[in-house]
């Protein structure tokens, strides 16, 4: 295996290795490497300098001894904003010092390497700031509406500046990907609006939503700046925030603060490698904790880093020489997962019992929540067997997907009639589901149903429903034997049943006490002598023939009424 060690100048949490807060303590207590670091210090390399390390050595990567708060502020380029807001801001954060110190420790992982690519696209050092008031410089945060990583980007806006989002990693969370497409976003909306504090605007709020501002305040001749538009608070207060900070880094012993020395030189290198290697073995190789490794690598979202992706992996400055040393003294497996592609439908449960690992594992690693079932073409991380040295394939790397439904039995779909006196509540409890299905399905927030109203239904194929109290066949009985006229009624409890049709402007009602085959409209003397019976299917066709047969001219001038 071969890999590749490239200089990516970005700061340490603490002082590089002799004074960081997240920095393993077998290396901050290590005097060899502490000398490493001093001896990279007083050498010089490129931001971009890439090492081979069967050539050479981490050593090799070097900076200036100057603080990097200072350099800092010695970059900021955008004017000052000077309002209550601002001020208010300022105080917030002057009244939580833990808050203040955990984000700027949190920060010193990374801040290095931001200022190097502000400075190399001659950018403003100010936006080095932006992670702090995004995600409080957290990799890992996500937002309720779904913006992640220290720049929160969301969904869609990342994949537009290319951040890659699939089974294996979020980008979005990936310190280097997302810090250059951050960058590259912030440096379109300044070329869109000339104006650095309209380009933050954009940022928080959308590059349209500032552009109809700016309409609306042109066309009615009000100015354009970020002050004078109309903006929703989170927007208004955005830029006050950024400039909150960039005071507090200016002055922090005027707001009682005190900043966390930062070196300025690299706190990271980054591995490059072309096989599979897990996360664990990864940071047991850097002599570094699982959470160290991640806090460097979150957008990693597996327990195993695949090689057919090219992927940059980020160690700390000098844990970077632990990791070269310990993987040429290492003979074993790197890697301890591979992949399965579901073919058909399946619980994890079913699915593991098959390849035979426990479905406890195969939840957790594939974060399959309890109560869901794969779909067909689904791909999950399994243990690798011990006669299984292959590793992932670059097209399971880019294709693979994992797709997830609720494990509940298959369904249909089948509408019914509300019926008078039917409740929804009455409804669910005759078919086995519950008042909020109803409403889902339905798309209605109201309890009540109206008579006649259609309602829609899932239930499970296979199941036997409820019958309903009709329709029903029947019958009317005439004088002279024989019947008249078959038909189909719901039952009513509002009287004696009729058979009743509308025709025109009047109701005719077929009634036994007149002829076969007259029609004549209802009486309230004869209303009341409409009989009706009900008969099997077969006994109704056969007695609908006897009586075409007896009949026929009465039966024709019968269908013609109809």
């Amino acid at each position: 295996m071969r890999f590749i060690f490239s200089a990516l100048l970005v700061l340490t949490l603490a002082a590089c290795a002799s004074q960081g807060p997240t920095t393993s303590s077998s290396t901050a207590t290590n005097p060899a490497s502490q000398q490493a670091v001093a001896d990279a210090l007083r050498k010089t390399a490129t931001a971009k300098e890439t090492i081979n390390v069967d050539q050479g050595s981490v050593s090799q990567l070097t900076s200036s001894d100057a603080d990097l708060w200072s350099r800092i502020r010695r970059g900021f380029q955008m004017p000052d904003l000077q309002t209550d807001l601002v001020d208010m801001q300022a105080n917030w954060y002057a009244q939580r010092p833990d808050y203040v110190q955990r984000m700027t420790e949190r920060s010193q992982k990374y801040l290095y390497h931001i200022v190097e690519e502000l400075e190399a696209r001659h950018m403003p050092t100010e936006l080095a700031l932006l992670p702090f008031i995004e995600s409080a410089y957290s990799p890992q945060a996500l937002s309720v509406a779904k913006a992640a990583g220290m720049w929160q980007f969301m969904p869609g806006t990342g994949r537009t500046y290319n951040l890659k989002q699939n089974m294996w990693q979020d980008e979005r969370r990936d310190v280097l990907a997302s810090t250059s497409a951050a960058l590259d976003y912030l440096s379109r909306l300044h070329d869109m609006f000339g104006d650095w504090q309209l380009a933050l605007a954009a940022y928080n709020w959308g590059e349209g939503n500032v552009q109809r501002a700016i309409a609306r305040n042109e066309a009615a001749g009000l100015p354009t700046d970020y002050l004078s538009l109309r903006m929703p608070n989170e927007t208004r207060n955005y830029v006050p925030k950024l400039q909150a900070v960039k005071n507090i880094v200016m002055n922090p012993q005027v707001y009682g603060l005190t900043l966390p020395s930062i070196p300025n030189h690299p706190y990271f290198v980054t591995v490059t490698t072309s096989h599979d290697i897990d996360v664990e073995m990864a940071a047991k190789l850097a002599n570094l904790s699982t959470d160290e490794f991640r806090s460097l690598n979150p957008s990693f979202k597996k327990p195993v880093i695949l090689g057919a992706t090219q992927p940059q992996i980020l160690l700390p400055f000098d844990n970077a020489s632990a990791f070269e040393r310990n993987l040429k003294a290492y003979s074993g497996s790197l890697s301890s997962w591979t992949t399965y592609t579901v073919d058909h439908r399946a619980t994890p449960a079913a699915i593991a019992q098959k390849i035979g690992v426990d479905a406890d594992t195969l939840m957790e690693v594939n974060k399959i929540p309890a109560g869901m079932r794969l779909k067909p073409g689904s791909t999950i991380v399994v243990p690798r067997g011990s006669d299984d040295d292959e590793d992932i394939s670059a097209d399971v790397a880019e294709s693979a997907v994992l797709a997830m439904e609720p494990d509940v039995p298959d369904t249909r779909k089948m509408l019914i009639r509300v019926r008078r006196n039917q409740s929804m509540a009455a409804i669910a409890v005759r078919y086995g589901v519950s008042v909020g299905q109803l409403k889902a399905w339905n798309r209605t927030r109201r309890d009540q149903v109206s008579r006649g109203q259609l309602i829609v239904l899932h239930v499970p194929v296979g199941k036997a429903m409820p019958s309903e109290p009709g329709p029903e066949r029947i019958a009317t009985d005439v004088q002279g034997g024989g019947v008249e006229k078959i038909g189909t009624r719901v039952a009513d409890t509002r009287g004696e049943s009729r058979y009743e049709k509308k025709k025109g402007r009047g109701r005719y009602v077929v009634k036994v006490s007149e002829p076969a085959g007259k029609l004549s409209k209802p009486t309230a003397s004869s209303a009341g002598k409409v009989k009706a019976t009900k008969v099997s299917a077969s006994t109704s066709s056969k007695a609908s023939k006897a009586a075409a047969e007896s009949r026929p001219k009465t039966v024709a001038s019968a269908k013609k009424g109809k």
